[in-house]
């Protein structure tokens, strides 16, 4: 019996000192993230975990209302991205272009693309990778059953995935944010 005690003692003393060699390592360079690092990589663990697919986890999805067409809800987001001084950068009718090379009706899949030009400015001054986020891009869906969705890429692991943001620039990139999720939100229900 003492023997199994002192067998898990040790095996005791060793996960501690593990722990503490990798607190140790890692605390200088996790105490330079963003504060809401934590949250962001939770909840995109929980989805990929839920979805096991890492691009629905990396994504934001909202249904569109029944009724609504794919050209309202593409005139809803130009119109909002306009109320919000946002530029309509372009649409890429992905579903045409399959048409094309098949020669057979697809459903409707369309990249609109929408931009802040100054805050893209900042971001590429910040970081030239993050040009790879630009511009901005909402798909406009038709899935298997006929129902119509709307999809993002999730920009909280931009913000709030890594080192901190210099202030100005991490406002002005949760303000984007807020404009396409409250586009997506509002074009999906037929605002103008």
């Amino acid at each position: 019996m003492a023997m199994i005690r002192n067998l898990l003692a040790l095996l005791g003393l060793i996960v501690l000192i593990g722990a503490g060699f990798a607190v140790g390592k890692l605390w200088p360079v996790l105490s330079e993230f963003d504060p809401g690092f934590p949250k962001v990589y939770g909840q995109f663990a929980q989805k990929l975990l839920t979805e096991k697919d890492p691009g629905v986890a990396m994504m934001w999805s909202v249904p569109v209302e029944e009724g609504l067409s794919p050209d309202d809800v593409k005139d809803s987001l130009k119109s909002l991205a306009s109320s919000n001084n946002f530029l309509f950068v372009g649409e890429a009718p992905f579903y045409k272009q399959v048409e094309a090379i098949t020669g057979e009706p697809y459903r409707h899949v369309t990249f609109m693309s929408f931009c802040d030009a100054a805050v893209g400015k900042m971001m590429a001054d910040y970081r030239d990778s993050y040009t790879g986020f630009m511009p901005c891009r909402i798909a406009v869906v038709e899935d298997l059953e006929g129902k119509l969705w709307l999809h993002s890429m999730n920009l909280d692991m931009m913000i709030h995935g890594g080192k901190e943001l210099p202030p100005e620039l991490k406002k002005e990139a949760l303000r984007v944010r807020d404009v396409i999720r409250n586009m997506m939100e509002g074009a999906a229900a037929g605002e103008f």
